[in-house]
């Protein structure tokens, strides 16, 4: 114990000599959670530029564009012509283009089938797939509209055109998020995920600055040779920290922003406890494989990004090939995201968790199986340090 915490004394001198520690780790998490909560605070993006091009010039037509910019997600703007329209979206100004044909108003009147054509720049993916959204809506619902106008005219009564026109009637419930918040499921992974790469990358560079700045057999005789206390003594000060970060993170999301949570604030706080201890033994994992720095930290930082893709809260992971699904297991955010869909959305406990828990606690074995090579590196010192 002694040797442990003359190391600790060693990296607190260390953390007053080197602030990018502090800023790496503290003020990196609190820039990276004032954008996405400030990004996602309206729940859902809303007045998405949709450009609409009226050749018809009817009633009808103007009564489509009116619904259509009354929409949450819509703001349209009128164009004279396909042409400007096009090269507006091209440019990345609007996210989509409606033409209303010629005629429109007299087709319909004519019980003639009007096209509707209309173009979605999908290179912005979200902006373009909610402007297709809205639009193919407006014109179901204005379809729906003159058919049911003209079913009136014909005398039906209400109670059978509802059933002409919605002969199945659905009825929607999202009791997790039923304000369809992409807030409350993006930047609850995005930050986990931020935290993750955070704590990867400082644990790399702390373990790896020793064989940069040829400090490590000085590190090694305070622990009389030993590495698992000249580790652990680091590691302890930055377990401590991260967590504190971690635990700060879960109530700044579950209390103060009101993020949906089925379960128990306490379970998610020992999710995020695991998902630091998880991405420290990453940490030390990568650098006991490859001792040289600036190979670490590209490792650990590809590793990091990687997560994001493979945890499954945009595309889910069945969805992908079975080798990939089988390598998004080796990720901690993957499991911290499992953990979360038990608790946070159905509430399960420990019986719905406890395999999330132990694939997070396999993680703390992998230091061990390199600490004779980080040994090795740190006695001999006969690793590059450029």
């Amino acid at each position: 114990m002694k040797r442990v915490y003359d190391v600790i004394r060693r990296e607190v001198s260390i953390w007053r000599k080197r602030p990018v520690y502090m800023v790496g780790s503290i003020c990196v998490m609190i820039v990276c959670s004032l954008f996405y909560l400030t990004f996602f605070q309206e729940g859902v993006p809303s007045d998405l530029p949709i450009g609409v091009v009226d050749y018809d010039n009817s009633s009808l037509s103007r009564n489509f564009i009116q619904q259509l910019d009354a929409t949450q997600l819509g703001e349209v703007r009128q164009y004279p012509d396909f042409e400007s329209a096009r090269d507006d979206m091209e440019r990345g100004v609007i996210t989509s283009v409606c033409v209303l044909p010629h005629d429109m108003y007299a087709d319909v009147l004519g019980q003639r089938q009007p096209e509707f054509t209309f173009y979605v720049n999908t290179l912005y993916f979200l902006g373009g797939s909610l402007a297709y959204k809205d639009i193919l809506t407006m014109i179901n619902l204005t379809a729906g509209a003159v058919q049911r106008e003209t079913l009136r005219a014909q005398g039906v009564n209400e109670h059978a055109i509802m059933g002409k026109l919605r002969p199945v009637d659905i009825d929607i419930h999202m009791p997790v998020n039923p304000t369809m918040n992409y807030g409350s499921y993006l930047a609850n992974m995005m930050l986990p995920g931020v935290l993750e790469m955070i704590i990867i990358i400082l644990v790399i560079y702390s373990l790896g600055t020793e064989l940069k700045y040829g400090t490590s057999r000085n590190l090694m005789s305070m622990t009389d040779g030993h590495i698992t206390p000249a580790v652990g003594g680091k590691l302890i000060l930055y377990t401590g920290l991260f967590t504190m970060i971690a635990f700060a993170l879960m109530f700044l999301l579950y209390g103060w922003m009101h993020f949906p949570l089925e379960g128990s604030i306490w379970w998610m706080l020992l999710d995020a406890f695991l998902l630091v201890l998880a991405s420290e033994s990453i940490g030390v994992f990568i650098i006991g494989c490859v001792p040289v720095l600036r190979f670490a930290l590209s490792i650990g930082a590809l590793f990091s990004v990687m997560a994001f893709s493979m945890t499954g809260f945009t595309l889910p992971v069945e969805a992908m090939p079975a080798g990939i699904q089988g390598l998004a297991e080796i990720f901690p955010l993957r499991h911290y995201y499992q953990f979360y869909v038990h608790e946070g959305m159905l509430a399960t406990g420990f019986a719905g968790s406890y395999q999330e828990i132990i694939h997070l606690l396999v993680f703390l074995f992998l230091p061990f199986t390199v600490l004779p090579r980080l040994r090795n590196a740190y006695v001999k010192q006969n690793y590059p340090r450029k």
